[in-house]
This record gives structure tokens, sequence and C-alpha cells, in this order.
């Protein structure tokens, strides 16, 4: 991330897979977060066909802020975050990528900067395609399954009701997250957030 008060513009992508039957899924978590930013921004989603994403722009924290949907499925993702940032000239330093993540509990948010992909088919798309994994991360736990039950069943299930109630604080604090990165950089925002 540019240093705090840059004046580029920063690409936010939010993953998950598009489609009603996946709305509400704890693998779209990436998507309602980037809704959030887009209410907090007064921006609206429209298809973008040169990126293959639902993109809407606004100001987030002082700056430009291009969010982004991709429209093809999770494994996908690479193609349309990367179509996105060369369209909007965006340095891949400038991205934030939004994610649901296994390995914390239902709602903890955490920063960080490149890194492992942690089995996330989405973020090995995005690193393949970019041909770096070095870009910024908004990592929102959605907690292991239970017992046995296979983990790419479990991301696309609906959230539980006991969830379902705690969910949109969680989305505000992720939302949060992403807009602390914009203005205080990834180490001040860390320390805020964790």
């Amino acid at each position: 991330m540019s240093a705090p008060g840059a004046s580029g513009p920063v690409l936010v992508a939010g993953l998950g897979n598009p489609g009603a039957e996946y709305d509400g899924t704890r693998h779209n978590v990436g998507f309602a977060v980037a809704d959030v930013l887009a209410g907090r921004a007064g921006a609206r989603f429209s298809a973008h066909r040169k990126s293959g994403a639902d993109v809407a722009e606004g100001r987030l924290a002082g700056r430009r802020a291009i969010l982004v949907k991709p429209r093809g499925y999770m494994n996908l993702s690479g193609g349309p975050v990367t179509n996105a940032l060369r369209f909007f000239s965006v340095p891949p330093e400038d991205l934030v990528v939004v994610h649901d993540d296994l390995d914390l509990e239902f709602g903890v948010v955490r920063l960080k900067r490149g890194g492992g992909e942690g089995g996330h088919n989405g973020l090995r798309s995005i690193s393949k395609s970019l041909g770096t994994k070095d870009y910024l991360r908004v990592r929102f736990g959605i907690g292991r399954p239970p017992g046995r039950q296979d983990p790419a069943d479990y991301v696309l299930r609906r959230w539980s009701s006991t969830e379902r109630r705690e969910l949109d604080v969680s989305l505000e604090l992720a939302a949060d997250a992403v807009e602390a990165l914009l203005t205080e950089g990834l180490e001040p925002a860390q320390n805020r957030i964790h």
C-alpha cells in the first residue's frame, strides 16, 4: 500500500462466487464486505466487461477506491482482478483482497501482506495471475467446519443463525479494517484491528 495520504487509486477486491445460490454463504463474505464499502462510498456495482467483474467506484478514507467483485467463480478470481488492476492503472501494492479464512474464528479480522494462500483457491488464482503474492489481504474468519465436514462443503454453506446475529457487526469491522489500511498503512492498521 502506498504511504498514507497517497493520491493514487486503490483497488479492493472482495472474493466470492456469482449467482443467487451462493448469496449468504461463508465463501462470499468478500462480496459482502465489498457491498458494505460501496455503501460507505455511495457507489453502486455495475458490470465492467473489460475486467470481467462488477465494479463500483467512489472515495474511501479520502482516496479513490475501485471496488471489484469478480464475476467468475472463486478459483478464477485472478483474471478479473488482474484485468481491473491494468484497466484502472493500479499497481499490485495498492491491491487489497478481502476473503474468507478457515483458520480464524468466526468474525475475527486480520490484516497481512503476502504469504501463502492457505489452500484458498481465490488467492491462489490471484497470486498466479499477478505473478506475485505481495498484495494486502483482509482475512475474515469463518471458523473450521464441525466434525468431519469437508471444508469445501462448509465454505459453501450459509451462516448459522448465531453467526447471522453477529454478521453485520463483523462485516462493518472488516470494512473498517480496509479503511484503516488506506488511512494508516499496514502496521498501524494491524495494531488497531488486531
